[in-house]
């Protein structure tokens, strides 16, 4: 095996990580707790989600660098928050640009505004742009200064099996073979995984006919961030582009190629040129630009069936393929490493049994499935599948021209976080159903404003927390030895006490005088209670805490069967 060359960039600089001999290879046979096949931006969150919880990881990757090019670009909200709990958001809001609207054209002509929600109340914007290049370098940057993660370059798995006891890895480097014990896998070696193929397992789904070029220009320009989506401009008849700005005056444009091009020859630099050249035409930008990166992507809604087997855990494209449209690729992946990550470290510290691992495939599964569904109508509405639905998709926009009514099919979706309702964790659902408005049981939890510099995740812990509303001046002490019974080994409950005024306790205390907002947003009155999860999810709700069952959702959220 040998080693990337270093890649070129307008822009970047491409680390290059030298390859250590493992304690392996000089005979040394240890079973570790972890093994993460694949150092991309899923497998690293991945261990840097397991390490805050205190569980040692080898991660092992064929490369000795980042990716090249842009790839996933788009970072939302609640994947910020997802880095947030990992101490990276103030590195990624640094160099990100964030955004809330968006753009659609049909003929040159804009027919639809996307405005994603956003208020003065959420700490994060609804998305943010930057450059996958950027992503793993941040994600590795901190895994390398973690002690409970070694990152093992240069590493290509060529063997997997696994039996009662442990996984087993054979890896090749560049000094030769061995094979690694651990007792669990995270699978993130992405859409040609070969756990997944060594384990003789397969994606099942639908793949999409249309297919883009996908090209990287660095160019200066002062048009505002913001997704723009050409739906057959002249630039490309009959077909579509799509426009991002990313950080460094990196713009990223994706256009759609015809079904019957020959693929070497669309991919050639020259014919690349002239594409894009004619692109910046249309959108009438005349300053001069440089080609940085192209690549060829074509969709897929492919998934295994089960994220789970056995010692083995799928995260991200290893689990499963999904469009760009909408943004839910990388901040998929992100989301299963954190399920997985919390669930393996609880089950390896003996704080759970090996049945909440069981929780994991429905879940993310179930979260893939949605991403199918929306984004399966964003492809169809983006390429066509057929002459029918090309004829629909035309007269929408037409229609779009001067009507409204049409607009909400042009909606591109965006991602949103999948809501475990029906999860085998989640609880109590009768008690949900007493709540009018407000995240509801299996959702994730709203990000809100406390203070100018004080919002509502920034105080969650690592291990479960709640929410508890209150107009009192004191907390029951029966109330507070309830709270004590949630703490899981060394993570302690965390209790985030939601009051007009200041309460006085010895349990951490927030005071919300601003408008009642965090109130209202959770359809809050004094003694509603929210039990929270390690990766922000809601197990349960109450409109009047009841402390028995709160105990019991609780132990019903680290996989007991009640």
């Amino acid at each position: 095996m040998r080693p990337a060359k270093r890649n070129s960039s307008l822009y970047f600089n491409y680390p290059e990580y030298a390859f250590t001999r493992p304690v392996e290879m000089e005979g040394v046979q240890t079973k570790h707790s972890v093994v993460i096949i694949g150092g991309g931006p899923v497998g690293v969150t991945a261990a840097l989600e397991l390490a805050r919880h205190g569980i040692a990881s080898v991660v092992l990757d064929e490369k000795n660098t980042v990716n090249d090019g842009s790839r996933a670009i788009c970072v939302a909200r609640h994947s910020m928050e997802i880095l947030q709990q990992l101490d990276l958001s103030d590195k990624f809001e640094s160099k990100a640009l964030p955004w809330t609207h968006g753009t659609s054209y049909y003929k040159d002509q804009p027919v639809y505004r996307l405005e994603m929600p956003h208020s003065d109340q959420e700490r994060f914007h609804p998305m943010y742009n930057i450059q996958q290049q950027y992503i793993e370098q941040y994600l590795i940057d901190k895994a390398l200064k973690e002690p409970l993660i070694e990152i093992r370059w240069l590493s290509k798995v060529i063997d997997f099996e696994q039996n009662i006891n442990c996984c087993v890895v054979t890896v090749e480097t560049p000094q030769g073979q061995y094979k690694f014990h651990a007792a669990y896998t995270l699978a993130a070696d992405g859409g040609r995984s070969a756990v997944r193929r060594l384990s003789e397992l397969k994606l099942n789904g639908d793949s999409y006919e249309g297919r883009y070029v996908i090209a990287d220009i660095q160019m200066q320009s002062d048009y505002p961030t913001e997704r723009r989506a050409f739906f057959d401009p002249s630039s490309n008849p009959g077909l579509t582009i799509l426009v991002h700005k990313q950080p460094e005056n990196i713009w990223r444009i994706d256009y759609q190629v015809d079904g019957d091009i020959d693929e070497k020859q669309e991919l050639q630099e020259e014919r690349i040129r002239s594409r894009i050249a004619s692109i910046l035409d249309m959108m009438g930008e005349t300053g001069s630009w440089e080609l940085e990166w192209w690549s060829l992507y074509k969709a897929y809604t492919l998934a295994l069936d089960d994220y789970r087997h056995k010692r083995v855990l799928f995260v991200g494209d290893s689990a499963h393929l999904v469009p760009i449209f909408g943004v839910r690729g990388l901040n998929s992946g992100l989301a299963d490493a954190v399920n997985a990550a919390w669930k393996l470290a609880y089950v390896i510290h003996g704080w759970s049994n090996d049945s909440l691992l069981d929780s994991y495939s429905p879940e993310r599964r179930g979260a893939t499935l949605d991403v199918f569904r929306n984004a399966s109508k964003s492809t169809k509405f983006m390429t066509p599948p057929s002459r029918g639905y090309q004829l629909v998709r035309d007269a929408a926009l037409s229609l779009a021209l001067n009507n409204d009514f049409t607009q909400h099919l042009i909606n591109p979706r965006q991602s949103q976080p999948y809501t475990y309702s029906e999860s085998c964790l989640s609880s109590f659902s009768e008690r949900d159903a007493e709540f009018e408005s407000g995240p509801q049981t299996g959702a994730a939890l709203i990000n809100q404003r406390f203070t100018e510099n004080d919002y509502l995740l920034d105080n969650l812990g690592k291990g479960f927390s709640g929410l508890y509303f209150t107009d009192s001046e004191s907390i029951d002490e029966g109330l507070l030895q309830c709270f004590s019974e949630l703490n899981v080994g060394n993570e302690e409950f965390t209790l985030i006490i939601i009051s007009r005024d200041t309460v006085q306790s010895g349990a951490k205390t927030i005071s919300q005088d601003n408008g009642h907002v965090v109130f209202e947003t959770y359809n809050a009155q004094p003694g509603t209670f929210y039990l929270i999860r390690p990766d922000r999810h809601i197990c349960a709700r109450w409109r009047s805490i009841q402390t028995n069952e709160v105990i019991q959702a609780f132990r019903q959220s680290l996989g007991e069967t009640l």
